[in-house]
C-alpha cells in the first residue's frame, strides 16, 4: 500500500494560511452579523466573495506543485478542489439567500448560521488532524441544524431536524471511536503521518480495521443512505436555499472524509463491503422511489439519496477518482436544480404533456447492449491511446452503469427520434463512456491516486443490483400495469417504509419536544400530522 501524495514534512506559513483563509473569513462574518439587514448581506457577500477567491488561489498554488501539511493544515490537490467547490457553491447560496429570504423575520438569523456552516465545512476540508475533523464535522451539523428550524412554527420541520440530529449523534458517537481507535493503532492524530505509519506496517492492528469500518458507517449515516434518509426526504420543510447548500459539502462530505483516508480503507475489506452493499442498495432503491414521487423537490431529493449511495459503492470500489469526479458534478447540477427548482416544475411539466411512445422489452434490451457494446469500444480507445490506464474493472463497471442510464432517455424521446434512434444512442452512449474514461484519467493525473484492484465479489454484486435496477424500471415504464409493477407501487410510494420504521424507534428513544399547539389546530388528527411528515397518507 502506498499512500496518496508523500508529503513534505513542512508546509510553508502562507499557504497553511491560505488553506485555512476562507474558514476564518466566513466564520469571522458569522460572528459579525449584527441587527441590521442591508449591512449584514453586504458583509456576507463580500465575505464568500474573498472565500472563493482565496480557495482559487489555493487551487493555483497546489497546481503549482505547493503541498504539504503542517501548522495543523493540509495542502493537497483533494482539499483545494473541494474547498473550491464549498466556497463557489456557497458565494452563489448567499447571493440567492439575499432575494429569496428578503422581508423574512429571522433573516439574519438565518444569515449568521449559512455562514458558520461554510465555515466549519471548510475546517473539515483543511485540517490534517482526525481530532480537529472530527470536532468541525459535528460542528457542521449542530450549525445546520438551526437552519433546518428556521421555520421553526412546521411541525414537520421540527420533526425532520430533529431525525437529522439523532442519526448526526449517532455518526459523532461513531466518529469518536475513529479518533479514539486510530490513534491506538499508530500513535498519532496527524493525517500526513497516521498515513505514513500506516503504509510502514505490513501488519495493521485490530484497531485500525475497527476504526476503518466505523468510518465506513459515519458516511453512510453522514449521507443519508437508508434506512437513515428520512430526514432528507423530508428537510424540504426548510427554505429551498438550505436544500441547496447541503451539496456545498454537507450531505456528500462523508464522501469526501472516505477518499482522504482512502489508503487506509481500501485495506480493510469489511469497510469496503459495508460501502458497496449499502451504497448500492440505496442507489437502487432510492431510484426506484424517486419514480412515483409528484412533487418535484421532493424527488431531487430521493434523487440525492440514490446519488450519495453510488458516490459510496464508488468508494468501496475503489474508484476514488471517479468518486471525488462525482462529487463535485453532482454538487453543482443539484445545487443548481434546487436553485432552479421552479423552471424545473415547468420543464417538468411540458415533458409530461409531451406524446410517448410505448417502451418495449426488445428496444430497452437493445438499448443495453448497445450501450454496453459504446463502452467497449470507448475504452479500447483510450487504452490504444494511453496503454495501462484503465487497469481496474470498477471502472469499467460503472461506465457501463453510466451508459446504460441513458437508455430510458433515449427512449422516452423515441417518437420524435424515429429511425435515428439507436444511432443517436449508441452516439450517446459512446460519448458519455469517453468522456467518462477521460474524466477518470484527468482526475487520477490530478490527485495522483494509487490504482486498486477491487474485491471481484463486490464488482458481481454491483453489476447485478443496477441490473435489476434496470429490469424493474423497464418493467414499470413497459408493463405499468401489471401484476408485479401494481404490486411494487405501494411500496416504491411509501418508501419501502423504512422512515416509519426509523421513526418508531427512534422516537420511542428520544422523542421530538412537544411545542404549545395553538387553539386554531387543537382537536386536530395525530394521523394528519404523521401523513404530512411521511408523505405517505394515512
Amino acid at each position: 500500500m502506498e499512500p496518496f501524495v508523500l508529503l513534505s514534512p513542512a508546509l510553508p506559513w502562507w499557504l497553511a494560511a491560505l488553506v485555512l483563509a476562507p474558514a476564518l473569513v466566513l466564520g469571522l462574518a458569522a460572528a459579525l452579523v449584527g441587527r441590521r439587514a442591508a449591512p449584514a448581506w453586504r458583509m456576507a457577500q463580500a465575505s464568500a466573495g474573498a472565500a472563493l477567491a482565496l480557495a482559487l488561489g489555493a487551487v493555483v498554488a497546489v497546481a503549482s506543485g505547493h503541498q504539504g501539511a503542517g501548522f495543523g493544515q493540509r495542502a493537497d490537490a483533494l482539499g483545494a478542489v473541494a474547498m473550491l467547490l464549498v466556497a463557489f457553491v456557497g458565494w452563489v447560496i448567499v447571493r440567492y439567500s439575499r432575494g429569496y429570504l428578503q422581508g423574512e423575520p429571522r433573516e439574519l438569523h438565518y444569515l449568521r448560521w449559512l455562514l458558520a456552516t461554510l465555515a466549519t465545512v471548510c475546517v473539515v476540508i483543511a485540517t490534517n488532524h482526525v481530532l480537529v475533523l472530527a470536532l468541525a464535522w459535528m460542528a457542521t451539523s449542530l450549525a445546520l441544524h438551526h437552519l433546518l428550524v428556521f421555520f421553526h412554527e412546521r411541525p414537520a420541520a421540527l420533526v425532520a431536524a430533529h431525525k437529522k440530529f439523532i442519526v448526526a449523534r449517532l455518526a459523532d458517537v461513531c466518529m469518536v471511536g475513529v479518533v479514539v481507535l486510530l490513534y491506538a493503532a499508530f500513535g498519532t492524530l496527524h493525517i500526513d503521518e497516521l498515513l505514513a505509519v500506516a503504509a510502514a506496517q505490513p501488519q495493521w492492528p485490530l484497531a485500525a480495521h475497527g476504526a476503518m469500518l466505523l468510518l465506513a458507517g459515519v458516511a453512510l449515516l453522514k449521507c443519508a443512505q437508508l434506512p437513515f434518509h428520512g430526514w432528507l426526504i423530508q428537510v424540504m420543510e426548510a427554505p429551498t436555499p438550505v436544500s441547496a447548500l447541503l451539496h456545498a459539502g454537507i450531505v456528500n462530505l462523508g464522501g469526501f472524509v472516505l477518499i482522504r483516508f482512502a489508503p487506509l480503507v481500501e485495506q480493510v475489506p469489511l469497510a469496503q463491503g459495508l460501502l458497496v452493499l449499502g451504497g448500492a442498495t440505496t442507489a437502487v432503491l432510492a431510484a426506484l422511489v424517486m419514480t412515483t414521487r409528484i412533487s418535484v423537490k421532493v424527488m431531487l431529493a430521493w434523487s440525492t439519496c440514490a446519488q450519495m449511495g453510488f458516490m459510496l459503492m464508488q468508494c468501496g470500489l475503489g474508484a476514488w477518482e471517479m468518486a471525488l469526479v462525482h462529487l463535485l458534478a453532482h454538487s453543482l447540477y443539484k445545487a443548481h436544480a434546487f436553485l432552479s427548482a421552479n423552471g424545473v416544475v415547468q420543464r417538468t411539466m411540458v415533458t409530461k404533456m409531451a406524446p410517448v411512445q410505448r417502451e418495449t422489452w426488445g428496444s430497452s434490451l437493445l438499448g443495453m447492449a448497445v450501450g454496453i457494446a459504446m463502452v467497449l469500444l470507448a475504452g479500447g480507445v483510450w487504452s490504444a491511446w494511453v496503454p495501462g490506464t484503465l487497469a481496474s474493472p470498477a471502472l469499467w463497471l460503472l461506465a457501463a452503469i453510466v451508459a446504460m442510464a441513458l437508455v430510458p432517455l433515449v427512449n422516452g424521446s423515441a417518437l420524435s427520434l424515429k429511425g435515428w434512434r439507436m444511432p443517436l444512442l449508441a452516439l450517446a452512449a459512446f460519448t458519455v463512456a469517453l468522456g467518462y474514461f477521460g474524466l477518470h484519467l484527468l482526475s487520477g493525473a490530478w490527485l495522483r491516486l494509487p490504482v486498486q484492484m477491487p474485491l471481484v465479489g463486490l464488482c458481481v454484486f454491483a453489476a447485478l443490483a443496477f441490473a435489476a435496477l434496470f429490469w424493474l424500471q423497464s418493467l414499470i415504464r413497459i408493463a405499468p400495469h401489471s401484476a408485479w409493477a401494481q404490486r411494487m407501487y405501494p411500496w416504491l410510494y411509501g418508501g419501502l417504509f423504512l422512515d416509519e420504521k426509523f421513526n418508531a424507534l427512534a422516537f420511542r428513544v428520544w422523542p421530538p419536544a412537544k411545542r404549545p399547539t395553538p387553539p386554531s389546530a387543537q382537536g386536530a388528527p395525530v394521523t394528519a400530522a404523521l401523513s404530512t411528515i411521511s408523505g405517505v397518507p394515512t
